[in-house]
């Protein structure tokens, strides 16, 4: 291979893959990026076995094609410390001669062998929805999701399609709290579809989202769930497991709704939170017409009490979270 590209462009792609490469692995090639150049297919792909991400790159000049195995996180370093175009040059597969200007440097390649294959989508379920929709849903239900439980389905968000509804559910819990957002779309499915996405990559997927506007082809396989925009592909590999009953916990015929500012009710929690600062300190919430009354209260420190006015004509509520 031997190509020059822009230091910008180069930067780009390089800072875009740096939170899906592997920094400790023991698989070294996760520690690595594909670096592919065709006649007419230029891309940099990036792994951690779960999450992939393939998107193109933009060559001033190729005056060899081919493929290099290069360290994503060392590379990155040196391209933004130089300035001007990169010349980029293989030596085999183990090499490859970096320059720019006056600054040269040669570092270590892996063979392109031995990065991960990407795997091919067979018997697809093809699903579009726009990015925009698919972001907000991810940001209202991820905070729900486990971090660190056992049970790995947890740690993980649903995405629950429900052709004869034409509804798509996002659904988010760690056991002791849920959140969930449904959007309306159109697909001719036979049944439903549920697909459990790791919470890393459902966090990786919001960030991809929040740069690109448009329509988003997702194609769901037994395994894998890809999310296309435009020329960009972002690949997912799927928890496997059952995920819990999340329709059984909502209450079906709930008449205890009320409605609230949500930024007046942010500011009395944190101001109420002050006191309690752990689990142990629990906030309590008591609801009655037309007011939310919260309070809070510690042995070692003290205790809060704020209120809110409420749209709320039901019966007297008291409730407690941590």
């Amino acid at each position: 291979m031997h190509i020059r590209v822009s230091k910008e462009e180069l930067q780009k792609k390089l800072g875009s893959i740096q939170s899906i490469v592997e920094k400790k692995t023991t698989m070294p090639v996760l520690g690595h990026f594909l670096l592919s150049i065709r006649e007419k297919d230029n891309s940099i792909s990036a792994t951690d076995l779960e999450t992939a991400i393939k998107e193109p790159v933009e060559v001033l000049e190729i005056l060899e094609e081919g493929e290099l195995c290069m360290p994503a996180r060392k590379l990155f370093e040196i391209v933004r410390e130089i300035d001007g175009d990169i010349t980029i040059e293989s030596e085999g597969h183990e090499w490859v001669k970096v320059r720019s200007g006056r600054s040269n440097f040669r570092i270590a390649c892996m063979n392109p062998e031995e990065f991960p294959k990407w795997p091919a989508l067979k018997d697809r379920t093809v699903i579009s929805l726009d990015s925009r929709k698919l972001l907000n849903m991810i940001e209202k239900t991820i905070f729900s999701s486990g971090e660190s439980d056992t049970r790995y389905t947890l740690n993980s968000l649903l995405f629950h399609i429900k052709p004869e509804l034409k509804r798509f559910t996002v659904v988010g819990t760690d056991g002791h709290r849920l959140a969930s957002m449904d959007e309306t779309i159109e697909v001719a499915l036979d049944e439903e579809i549920k697909v459990i996405i790791p919470r890393k990559s459902a966090s990786e997927l919001r960030k991809f989202l929040a740069q690109v506007d448009g329509e988003v082809v997702m194609e769901i396989t037994e395994k894998h769930v890809s999310f296309r925009i435009g020329e960009v592909t972002f690949l997912v590999r799927l928890i496997e497991g059952t995920y819990p009953e999340y329709e059984q916990v909502l209450p079906a015929n709930n008449e205890k709704k009320l409605e609230i500012l949500r930024e007046g009710f942010t500011k009395v929690l944190r101001r109420v939170s002050v006191i309690s600062r752990d689990r142990n300190s629990p906030v309590k919430i008591d609801v009655s017409p037309g007011l939310m009354t919260v309070t809070s209260s510690n042995p070692d420190i003290g205790e809060a009490m704020d209120e809110l006015e409420i749209g709320y004509d039901g019966d007297a509520v008291s409730l407690g979270f941590n």
